[in-house]
Formats: C-alpha cells, sequence, structure tokens
C-alpha cells in the first residue's frame, strides 16, 4: 500500500476520482501551509509543491507530482533523491496564462496602460498612435504549453510568429520560423513583441541582460510569464527610462520575486506588472487540468509503466524529459 500526501486543495469529486485510481492507496489530505515533517517524511508519494526543505527530508520518496508548471526548486542538488521521480504539471496553464499574455499584449498596443492611469487622474486625454498585432512580428522563446497557445493565439490575430527552442526539427504549424537560442541576437533586432515563457537554469539566467535589451528595436515590447531571473529587472528598468529600444513591458515574473515595494521598476515608463498572478488556480480550469495529469500519472505509475508518465523532470538540467 502506498502513502499518499495531497496538498493541493482537492474538493470532493477530486478525492473520489483520485481514489477510485489508487483502490489500494492510502490518502492524506494537507495543504501546502499546513503540512508537517511528520505527514511529509511518511509519505511515498507527495501530490503538490510542498515545501522543498520539508520534501528533503523525506529519503525514500517515490514521487512527487507537483501543481506548478515550474519545477526549479525542486531540482537543486539535495531536495529529492537520484531514484525520486519528478514530475510537473505542465499542460495544465497553457489556456490561463497565455491568454493574461495575450491581455498584456492588446494593453501594450492600444496603450490600455497609459489610458488607466487617466482615468484614474480624471484625464480625458488622447494617448496618440497606437499599434497593432496584425501585422507584427513576434518572438516567442520556449514553445512549451504556454508559449505555443500564445504563439496560437497570436498567429490568429495576424503576427508573424518567431520560435525559438532547443529542437528545429519538425517546425509547428504555428511557428512561421524557428530557431535555437544561440541565435536570440540574430532576432531580437527583427521583433515587435520579444516574450519569454523559459524555466529558471543556469542556461536561462539573465539572458535578457543589458546588452540584450539595447539589441531590441524602437517601439518593441518586452513579455516574461516564464521565470523572472530570465529577465535582468535593473537593466530593464534603465532601459526602459532612457526609451532607446523598448517601448514598454509586460511582466508576471520579476526578479526578486516579490518585487520591492521601493523598485524603480514598479514607475518605469509603460511597466505592466502582475504579482506571478497569470497562472496560479485563479482560473478553474486550470486546476481540473492539473487534477487529470495527476490521476492519469497515478494510474502509470500503479500499473508499473513509470515511462509512460506525463511531464517527467530531468533533475539535472530543469527540463522535461
Amino acid at each position: 500500500m502506498k502513502n499518499i500526501l495531497v496538498a493541493m486543495p482537492f474538493g470532493d469529486k477530486h478525492k473520489s476520482y483520485i481514489e477510485k485510481i489508487g483502490t489500494d492507496c492510502k490518502f492524506h489530505y494537507t495543504t501546502i501551509k499546513t503540512a508537517t515533517a511528520e505527514e511529509v517524511k511518511a509519505a511515498d508519494i507527495i501530490f503538490g509543491n510542498i515545501s522543498p526543505e520539508l520534501v528533503k527530508q523525506n529519503d525514500h520518496l517515490e514521487w512527487i507530482q507537483l501543481n506548478s508548471a515550474g519545477s526549479d526548486q525542486y531540482c537543486k542538488p539535495g531536495i529529492i533523491g537520484p531514484d525520486t521521480i519528478l514530475t510537473c504539471a505542465t499542460g495544465a496553464y497553457g489556456l490561463s496564462v497565455s491568454e493574461h499574455m495575450l491581455a498584456m499584449s492588446m494593453m501594450l498596443c492600444r496603450k490600455m496602460d497609459l489610458y488607466m492611469k487617466n482615468q484614474v487622474n480624471h484625464a480625458w486625454k488622447e494617448e496618440g498612435s497606437v499599434t497593432s498585432i496584425w501585422n507584427s512580428t513576434t518572438l516567442v522563446a520556449g514553445l512549451g504549453d504556454i508559449g505555443s497557445e500564445y504563439a496560437k493565439r497570436m498567429k490568429a490575430l495576424g503576427s508573424h510568429v518567431i520560435g525559438i527552442r532547443r529542437n528545429v526539427v519538425d517546425k509547428p504549424d504555428f511557428i512561421d520560423e524557428i530557431y535555437t537560442m544561440d541565435q536570440l541576437d540574430e532576432v531580437l533586432p527583427k521583433v515587435d513583441f520579444a516574450v519569454f515563457i523559459l524555466p529558471s537554469t543556469p542556461a536561462t539566467h539573465h539572458i535578457m541582460d543589458e546588452r540584450r535589451l539595447r539589441l531590441m528595436k524602437p517601439g518593441s515590447y518586452l513579455i516574461n510569464a516564464g521565470r523572472g531571473d530570465a529577465v535582468d529587472c535593473d537593466a530593464l528598468n534603465k532601459v526602459l527610462r532612457e526609451g532607446v529600444s523598448l517601448a514598454g513591458c509586460a511582466l508576471d515574473v520579476t526578479e526578486p520575486e516579490p518585487l520591492p515595494a521601493d523598485h524603480p521598476l514598479w514607475d518605469a515608463p509603460r511597466a505592466i506588472i502582475t504579482p506571478h498572478s497569470a497562472g496560479k488556480f485563479h482560473l478553474q480550469e486550470t486546476f481540473e487540468r492539473i487534477v487529470r495529469i495527476t490521476g492519469e500519472n497515478l494510474e502509470k505509475y500503479l500499473a508499473g509503466e513509470k515511462n509512460q508518465m506525463r511531464n517527467q523532470v530531468d533533475v539535472k538540467t530543469g527540463n522535461r524529459k
């Protein structure tokens, strides 16, 4: 009998669904905030993003299913053992985060951020010319679930979409051009939207530094909804204030996070910032997808088909296998 610790906010229907799959398993329900060391140590399997500091105290953990698409905190040395299976929730967040990013893109194009400030100040004031997604060029760095869903939406609205990923074979139909990260410097000066949905790894840390931010053409926009450390936020603040390249940015993630109240980026010209809220469980369908991924993986695990489990993460690289 497997002891499964569930730290996701399962309702009755979710509990019924998962318990029908794991009929010979013992389920214990807790929350991320209230989980104790004793509960974690007793688990063979964990569902949910329990604190890595607690997880590393379990020396017999067989599998942990995260409720997040990102897994970098669990890939650090000493958190999980070499034989522990780590799976994430890629595939659950594409709908919610891509729509959030699309909303940000439209706000920047139509200067809605400026008009919202005018409304707060009761100012009936036009803000001049605007741009359009139609006939624009969009760079999407990271073509996982979220990046692909965003790319499809931009393509449908008439943008020429350029993708960047590790594998350039089998270009998706919704991508017009595809490159590797080594070609980022070549692509950046061409695009109107530079969009990053990347995991946090040594290779992606500050991939958008001051030098690359200055490569972007005047009037272009930067959007980051992956991990905050992909963008050097201090450099971004500097470049936005100089007005030499970027016309604005939209960030759902920052470095550091939360962004301190006194950080100058809050007041940088045309900076739209949301508090890592594009995903999470704000859209109910996101959570339903997480539950389905968890259930499907539990079926595979109990059937001995561990190599068929979805979203397995290579702990050494932080990338999906």
